[in-house]
């Protein structure tokens, strides 16, 4: 494990999208290669990433729902003294979607750690009672402005931005009754980007979005690493499975490849490392050694796993 100071130290805890791989109801072609066993595609947890400047103190970005199985499985996140311990000091959450917040509700053992989102995400939070088991004399709830910049935990420093997406799943019908229509690739306070800083090092993490923008791509520009959405291959590849009705446009994510995808909208983006999390269970790219994973690699970009551990 990293135990090396004054560096940028991430650890990707999940690297599959909302359902993780293989999806626990799904035979698409991919996740029954990893039903079977195939040794071509390696199981996911849903995403989230732990970030360190010293190896002692830690942050998440996201808070996945297998985030207790994520914690076990990197001994720097477990408890290292007395009877209740956890190095864990914040979360921060990108968006308020499933996969990123229902792992709150799993960190409730009276462990006190600081809470940040943007206003729109706690408010999301605070209307959902079952969110209360975070008692507010133990988790802070930290509200953080879009264009500012703070200490996520000792060392690193954050800033949050916005990038175009849309709100959570389970408010949309909540939205088309209040505005009559859906918003698929809306820059606000629902959905963020984060760059971390430590030691003169950047790195973005960028888990969702749904289009790119000129201002985004000149704020990736000279990256030392860009973790970006990977959800789909290709905008109608969850239809061709068989098993889903929407495109990735239409659930705010870019797709990998053709025109407008993120291999060619970053093409020309100097990063010391491109890298896709978030990546969804029909997405080919799993599948080690197949077209699509040898075109992405082939184009400059890494396929998270889990347990990818970045320092810088």
């Amino acid at each position: 494990m990293l135990t090396s100071p004054s560096r940028l130290r991430l650890v990707v805890l999940g690297s599959a999208a909302g359902g993780g791989f293989p999806q626990w109801n799904c035979r698409c072609a991919v996740c029954s290669l990893a039903w079977a066993g195939d040794p071509r595609v390696r199981r996911r947890t849903q995403a989230s990433i732990a970030v360190s400047a010293d190896g002692i103190h830690w942050a998440l970005v996201n808070c996945a729902p297998e985030v207790l199985a994520q914690i076990q499985g990197v001994p720097a996140l477990h408890p290292q003294a007395g009877l209740r311990h956890s190095p864990i000091s914040s979360v921060l959450l990108t968006n308020a979607d499933i996969d990123h917040v229902a792992g709150l509700l799993s960190l409730r053992e009276a462990q006190p750690f600081t809470l940040l989102a943007t206003p729109a995400v706690h408010g999301v939070l605070r209307a959902s009672s079952a969110f209360d088991v975070l008692a507010d004399d133990v988790v802070a709830r930290r509200p953080v402005g879009l264009g500012s910049s703070f200490d996520l935990v000792e060392g690193v420093s954050a800033t949050i931005f916005p990038v175009p997406g849309k709100i959570a799943l389970y408010l949309e019908a909540r939205e088309q009754a209040e505005k009559g229509r859906l918003s698929t690739d809306v820059e606000g306070e629902q959905t963020i980007g984060v760059e971390l800083s430590a030691g003169g090092r950047r790195v973005l993490y960028i888990p969702g979005c749904a289009a790119m923008t000129d201002a985004l791509r000149a704020r990736l520009e000279g990256a030392d690493a860009v973790l970006f959405d990977g959800t789909l291959w290709r905008d109608d590849e969850m239809i061709r499975a068989g098993v889903g009705t929407k495109t990735g446009a239409r659930m705010g994510h870019m797709s990998m490849s053709g025109e407008g995808g993120s291999i060619e909208a970053l093409r020309q983006v100097k990063a010391g490392r491109k890298i896709y999390v978030h990546i969804n269970n029909t997405n080919p790219v799993l599948v080690d050694g197949s077209e699509e994973r040898i075109t992405a690699n082939k184009a400059g970009w890494e396929i998270a796993q889990d347990g990818m551990e970045i320092a810088l």
